[in-house]
């Protein structure tokens, strides 16, 4: 039985990864809506398999026509407030006017759910469209929990992993639980999930779980080095020093925002597990923080965020 997925911003780094993950699924086709089609590689453009709509956020008239004819839609959008929550209580207006029955949520990252609005600020557009799906009746909402992606907890930005020393940076004690899934592996979560005309509600769908020594063990276990271990101060002294940046320079955005990431995730609020929905889809292999080590070469741990998708 065939299936017809909307991708919402096809041309997103998450996007174009999910896109190869559902076209290993003979039954699926494909509908992307986006800015600008020309992002899009000729390879996925001139697919068969594929048909692309061209429109903004809030273009009702391209969003209904985006919407016609799916089973279910993936919001891949990723931008400001406006947009999380806006744009996309317009496509699941669009859903339900259209009668697609299934709308997979621009969630992924940690257990939101478990936040107060105004604590995690990033996430506070992902408990609003939440709401909003719950109180739909045409409507089902699908929210995937992948935990942390993996590929940006090695950037500079986030501040974890120094490559210069070979040193992972903490906050806390170390023994933290961090769960953690890669863009590859969550695409391929989420690709099930959406072929899965069943799946609705949380889905727990995690790659693995670690702590700081037992990251610092497998990445000696595969690379052979041993790393350093750095820690920053305990995760008191991280909530004074996100707020102290944010009140100083709140326009200086990334001086505190990965701090706030850190912050709930150490301190165990928006943990997933430890009972995960994995099993649910069984062709799909979990990728743990060691089996992405053994994916990626050393050297490229820092910059392996910036080629998610890169090839696609």
């Amino acid at each position: 039985m065939s299936i017809t997925v909307g991708i919402a911003g096809i041309t997103g780094k998450f996007a174009r990864v999910l896109v190869s993950s559902l076209l290993k699924y003979p039954e699926v086709t494909i509908r992307g809506y986006c800015r600008d089609p020309s992002k899009l590689s000729s390879t996925l453009s001139s697919n068969p398999n594929i048909t692309l709509i061209k429109g903004d956020g809030f273009d009702t008239a391209a969003i209904k026509s985006f919407t016609s004819g799916c089973d279910v839609v993936v919001c891949c959008y990723l931008g400001d407030d406006k947009l999380m929550v806006d744009g996309q209580k317009l496509l699941i207006d669009s859903c339900a006017e259209n009668g697609v029955p299934r709308y997979v949520a621009s969630d992924w990252s940690l257990d939101y759910t478990k936040l107060e609005f105004g604590q995690l600020f990033p996430k506070d557009p992902m408990k609003h469209v939440k709401a909003y799906l719950d109180a739909q009746d045409k409507v089902k909402g699908v929210h995937i929990l992948v935990g942390a992606f993996i590929e940006p907890f090695f950037s500079q930005l986030f501040g974890a992993w120094d490559p210069a020393t070979t040193t992972f940076r903490f906050w806390g004690t170390g023994e933290e639980v961090w769960e953690g899934t890669n863009y590859e592996n969550s695409a391929e979560f989420t690709a099930a999930a959406c072929v899965d005309k069943d799946s609705h509600g949380i889905l727990k769908l995690v790659g693995g779980a670690t702590t700081i020594p037992a990251l610092a063990e497998s990445f000696e276990k595969v690379y052979g080095v041993k790393p350093k271990l750095e820690m920053l101060g305990t995760q008191e002294e991280l909530y004074e020093k996100m707020h102290g940046l944010r009140k100083a320079q709140p326009e200086n955005f990334y001086s505190y925002l990965f701090l706030f990431f850190q912050y709930y995730m150490v301190n165990g609020q928006t943990v997933i597990g430890p009972e995960y929905d994995n099993e649910k889809y069984p062709q799909v292999k979990p990728v743990t923080w060691e089996d992405f080590f053994r994916n990626v070469p050393q050297e490229k741990l820092a910059t392996s965020y910036f080629g998610v998708g890169q090839g696609v």
